[in-house]
């Protein structure tokens, strides 16, 4: 199947439900790619490797960041150009309108964030729904026409009520990407550290979780601290090295390095 463009997701928005997962490593975005997941969110240095694209050849990928970990307008642009000729396909962005008008000026193609935006949670009240009241709901639709007018062509829209995620559906040009609001999106968004059973932390109420990696890593160490406590008691023990594990010579070789270690040592 040929890579996805930006046109395509227009053309399928609202005929197709896609997939999305944020990747942390090459493994996940293999598997990721394997299993049908179309869309993937991954760190700007995945990009920047080569095996990415042997990995996940026909991913739809957002390589992003914070917006303190890269700066201002300039430093979006800076940082964007290498990564778009490198191959990503479209551009997380929770930096300015200013920042997403500049990028989109540029003919990036960017995609916003709009109500639980967890870097700046401070705003609407921490890590709670946004959307909730007349006054909240109003926000996210605020946001969502700002990043349109200012050229974005999605919005990752986080814990927005679904009715709330669904009104503006049916209003807005963008390409709205769900985490947690709802299925009106037109794609469905979680971590791959949720649906792997990875996250030892508080598991968000929109996650899904399909495996038990936690517990399988915790089986793992146990290996580890058993082959290794062994490997230590047989160094502690004297029974590491044993013959079959040594390299040898010839014993008239070590008589005569002897000899001559006495001569010149």
């Amino acid at each position: 199947m040929p890579r996805l463009t930006v046109k395509d997701l227009m053309d399928q928005r609202g005929k197709h439900q896609f997939a999305m997962l944020r990747v942390e490593t090459l493994d996940e975005a293999e598997a990721a790619a394997k299993a049908g997941v179309e869309l993937l969110s991954v760190p700007p240095a995945m990009i920047m490797d080569g095996r990415f694209r042997e990995a996940a050849p026909d991913c739809f990928a957002f390589p992003g960041d914070n917006f303190y970990e890269i700066g201002g307008t300039e430093d979006f642009l800076r940082w964007a150009f290498p990564l778009y000729k490198h191959g990503a396909d479209g551009f997380y962005c929770s930096g300015s309108l200013a920042t997403v008008r500049a990028m989109a000026d540029h003919a990036l193609p960017v995609c916003g964030h709009v109500g639980l935006i967890p870097s700046k949670r401070t705003w609407t009240g921490g890590f709670k729904a946004v959307g909730k009241t007349l006054e909240t709901a109003q926000l996210v639709w605020n946001q969502c026409k700002a990043l349109e007018e200012a050229g974005a062509f999605a919005v990752e829209i986080e814990v927005v009520p679904q009715a709330i995620t669904r009104l503006i559906a049916e209003r807005t040009k963008l390409f709205l990407i769900s985490m947690g609001a709802g299925a009106a999106g037109h794609a469905q968004y979680l971590f791959s550290d949720d649906v792997l059973g990875q996250n030892r932390g508080k598991i968000p109420r929109h996650a899904k979780v399909y495996a038990d990696f936690a517990r399988e890593y915790d089986r793992l160490q146990t290996m580890r601290v058993e082959a290794m406590g062994r490997f230590a008691r047989d160094v502690h023990e004297g029974d590491y090295p044993a013959p079959q594990h040594l390299v040898d010579c010839e014993p008239e070789v070590v008589s005569a390095f002897a000899d001559w270690l006495d001569q010149n040592a």
